[in-house]
């Protein structure tokens, strides 16, 4: 008996771009309908709309409500950004890793979060203030808000002992990623927390993750003096 074997959305995908590289679907071209194609590739539609989602995403083509997919014109290079673990970002640099709870309630999310959550009102979520060192030296300051409607079980976690960053990454998957970099001028707070100059010039990363339609977290993370990112493409 011949075993069946049903593709994956890594397949389709794979199956997809390649038809792109070699020239049967053109810049510009529109695309088969998604249930065209998983009856072609013999998968589910579910299949293959995740594969067009990560060729989207890739920036090889492009998909419209009603108004089907197709290949851009000006195909988008992206890099891709990982969300790391600070602990395993400072032991790759040869440091040794430290981690200091700063705060930790539960209060009201203000207005500035609500909107980076798209949320219609607010609520009680928890914020976690903490900073990670770098063999004993200040190396990102995160204040954090993590949604105990859609975490609940973060509550449970000594957050004294694991920071949020690495308990979420590990163990609360995200659908969508919002990322925002851009720079701040330390106030005294901040100044006095990464030991450096009020008023020095500082890289901010802010993320915000869904889970669904449903908030996960939202952290802005201020590095200290000195911190740079890599990524590859």
């Amino acid at each position: 008996m011949t075993e069946v074997v049903r593709l994956s959305w890594k397949d389709v995908r794979d199956r997809v771009h390649g038809r792109v590289l070699d020239g049967t679907y053109a810049p510009g071209d529109r695309l088969p309908r998604d249930e065209d194609l998983a009856e072609e590739f013999g998968c589910a539609r579910s299949t293959v709309q995740r594969a067009m989602q990560d060729l989207s995403l890739s920036g090889i083509v492009e998909r419209r409500r009603k108004g089907g997919t197709r290949v851009r014109r000006d195909p988008v290079t992206r890099a891709t950004l990982d969300i790391p673990i600070t602990r395993n970002e400072v032991e790759n640099r040869g440091a040794v890793y430290g981690y200091r709870l700063i705060g930790l309630t539960t209060e009201a999310v203000p207005p500035p979060v609500t909107a980076k959550f798209e949320m219609a009102g607010s609520e009680e979520m928890l914020r976690v203030r903490a900073l990670h060192l770098a063999d004993g030296h200040p190396f990102v300051f995160e204040d954090r808000w993590v949604s105990l409607r859609t975490v609940p079980e973060i509550l449970e976690i000594d957050l004294a002992a694991q920071s949020a960053n690495e308990w979420l990454v590990r163990n609360k998957p995200y659908t969508r990623c919002d990322l925002r970099f851009y720079a701040m001028n330390a106030d005294a707070e901040t100044a006095a927390i990464l030991e450096t100059g009020e008023g020095a010039a500082l890289m901010v990363i802010e993320r915000t993750t869904w889970i669904g339609l449903d908030p996960i977290t939202s952290v802005k993370a201020v590095t200290a003096p000195g911190y740079e990112i890599l990524t590859r493409s």
